[in-house]
């Protein structure tokens, strides 16, 4: 069993839903993404989600795209990612990393040698927002090979076909995008999440993680009413915007133990 699913299987046994936050590997400067990934963990995260950055991020939206920039200006790229995640391991051997971003540096690299160096760093998944799972039988039977997860995207515009191959293919989670849009756009409608869900498990038998538009506690908390994880990270980087650099890392932390809270409550 992936760390992943592990995580899960506790989350269900104790009736909990899991808390996953994503923040751009070398915003708002490289010294901090390890701090911060710490600071989640802290703050109540399950599971962290770790963007690597890209220059044409499609499915971000302008605070997102604003962290990729920062990050590039610092030269960070996958190998940095991968370093940030080893540094990680060197003090926390439980909670899962999931990488998310784009194909363009993972081919750049090598698929076969990204997920060897993935695998070592310590990584538990990846999202790749254009891997469609219909072109990626053999990477996610390689990633599975190396103990990862590979994890795919469904939205409100979903098709009964491409439900059943996210069922086929991925593993560990289902991400399911909440908004028809890019990150942190528009107001959730909890009740057409719920719909949605519903048509999703019929296909896939993972646990779902929704995100896209999750802003505030109680947000979270609705859409954890009926997911299993909520997916927070556009409200995760304009905290970092909004905060001085010295004083990010509990900013952040703070900010995550009230979701968790509101999760919990």
């Amino acid at each position: 069993m992936s760390r992943i699913s592990s995580t899960f299987a506790q989350l269900a046994a104790q009736g909990k839903k899991g808390l996953i936050p994503f923040i751009t590997a070398g915003d708002p400067a490289p010294e901090l993404t390890v701090p911060l990934m710490h600071a989640l963990v802290a703050g109540g995260a399950n599971i962290l989600e770790l963007g690597v950055p890209f220059s044409d991020p499609m499915a971000e939206g302008p605070v997102i795209q604003r962290a990729c920039e920062r990050a590039l200006k610092f030269k960070v790229g996958m190998k940095d990612v991968l370093g940030f995640v080893r540094e990680f391991r060197k003090t926390n051997a439980t909670t899962p990393v999931v990488l998310m971003g784009y194909a363009n540096p993972i081919e750049r690299m090598g698929m076969d040698a990204f997920i060897d160096a993935a695998a070592e760093a310590g990584v538990d998944g990846s999202i790749v927002v254009d891997y469609p799972p219909e072109e990626c039988e053999e990477f996610a039977d390689k990633m599975r090979a190396k103990g990862m997860d590979p994890i795919f995207l469904l939205a409100p515009t979903s098709t009964e076909e491409r439900m059943a191959q996210v069922g086929r293919y991925g593993s560990g989670f289902s991400y399911y995008v909440s908004l028809k849009g890019v990150t942190g756009a528009g107001h959730i409608d909890t009740r057409e999440v719920a719909e949605k869900i519903a048509a999703v498990r019929r296909h896939v038998k993972l646990p779902i993680g929704v995100g896209f538009g999750i802003r505030d506690a109680a947000t979270a908390k609705a859409v954890a009413s009926v997911a299993d994880a909520v997916v927070i990270g556009s409200r995760i980087i304009q905290e970092l915007e909004n905060t001085p650099r010295e004083n990010a890392v509990k900013a952040v932390q703070d900010f995550i133990s009230g979701i968790r809270r509101a999760l919990d409550e």
